[in-house]
């Protein structure tokens, strides 16, 4: 069973950044297409960046411009830089490969309120 392991939310005004990691505890990581999801109350979870294991990467028009994922793979992490941050970011944010088949971690929080 892979697990994943999200990291790097917290509390930030408006305007600021946080990082995200996401370890996961698969050795043939490379070959997964990985994304980041987010879900907020009372919300279904969104995807919203993707990262192939080769090509370009993807994101959902609501964070397009202001955050960015990239990947580790000697390390099976993955990474969402979030820059800009807007309250309506505030979620507890996952990732995933793109199919979904690995177990849900526990997510990060990331709360943006002044």
């Amino acid at each position: 069973q892979v697990q994943l392991v999200e990291s790097g939310g917290g509390l930030v005004q408006p305007g600021g950044s946080l990082r995200l990691s996401c370890a996961a505890s698969e050795s043939s990581f490379s070959i997964y297409h990985m994304g980041w999801y987010r879900q907020a109350p009372g919300r279904q979870r969104e995807f919203i960046a993707k990262i192939p294991s080769g090509g370009n990467t993807w994101y959902a028009d609501s964070v397009k411009g202001r955050f960015a994922i990239s990947r580790d793979n000697s390390k099976n992490t993955v990474y969402l830089q979030m820059n800009s941050l807007k309250p309506e970011d505030t979620a507890v944010y996952y990732c995933n490969n793109i199919a979904q088949t690995w177990a849900w971690g526990q997510g990060t929080q990331v709360t943006v309120s002044s």
